[in-house]
C-alpha cells in the first residue's frame, strides 16, 4: 500500500512541512483538511457511514466526504478528486469557512485539523466507494440535527462541529 501524506500547517494554514499521514494522527500535528457537505435541491444533506476498517472513527455517520488535501494539492482539486473517488460524482462546490479543531480517539489516534468546509448542490445519483463507506442516505437537516442531538456518538466529532456553521448555496 502506498503511504499517503499529509500537509503540515500552522494556525494561519501556512504550509510547514508533510508527514505520512499515520504518524501525523499518532503524533496529534496540525495538519491540512477538508470537509464537503452536498445537498439536494430539496434541502437535504447527504451523508455518509464511514466503513468500519477506517483508520478512526470507522461505523460512524458523516459529512458527504472528508479527506486530506496531497502534497501539490489546492484545496478544490483535492476536493473534487475525492467526491469522484468516494461518491462517484462531482459537482461545483464553494469554500464557506475553515476550522481547527483536535480531538483525540480511543485507538490513539488523533485529528488535529485545519478543516476548510466546502458546500454544493447535486441532485444524481451517488455512487459510493464500498471500500470507503458502507451506507449513504439524503437527510434534511432538522432530522439530522435531532439525530445528533439524541445519538451524538454515532456521528463524527467534526461533522457535530461544522454543520451548526454550514448553510446551503440554493
Amino acid at each position: 500500500m502506498k503511504k499517503e501524506y499529509v500537509i503540515l500547517v500552522n494556525k494561519q494554514n501556512r504550509k510547514i512541512g508533510f508527514m505520512e499521514k499515520i504518524q501525523a494522527h499518532r503524533e496529534g500535528r496540525l495538519h491540512r483538511a477538508f470537509s464537503i457537505f452536498i445537498f439536494n435541491t430539496k434541502g437535504e444533506l447527504l451523508i455518509q457511514q464511514r466503513k468500519k476498517s477506517k483508520y478512526h472513527s470507522g461505523g460512524l455517520w458523516s459529512n458527504t466526504v472528508c479527506s486530506h488535501p496531497r502534497l501539490h494539492e489546492t484545496y478544490l482539486q483535492a476536493v473534487h478528486r475525492r467526491l469522484n473517488e468516494e461518491m462517484g460524482f462531482d459537482c461545483p462546490v464553494k469554500r464557506q469557512f475553515c476550522f481547527i479543531y483536535n480531538t483525540g480517539f480511543k485507538n490513539g489516534l488523533t485529528e488535529n485539523e485545519y478543516d476548510c468546509v466546502f458546500v454544493g448542490t447535486y441532485d444524481g445519483q451517488p455512487n459510493p466507494d464500498p471500500k470507503e463507506i458502507m451506507a449513504h442516505k439524503w437527510i434534511s437537516m432538522p432530522s439530522l440535527k435531532k439525530e445528533i442531538a439524541k445519538h451524538s456518538n454515532k456521528y463524527s466529532v467534526w461533522l457535530r462541529l461544522a454543520l451548526p456553521k454550514v448553510k446551503k448555496t440554493f
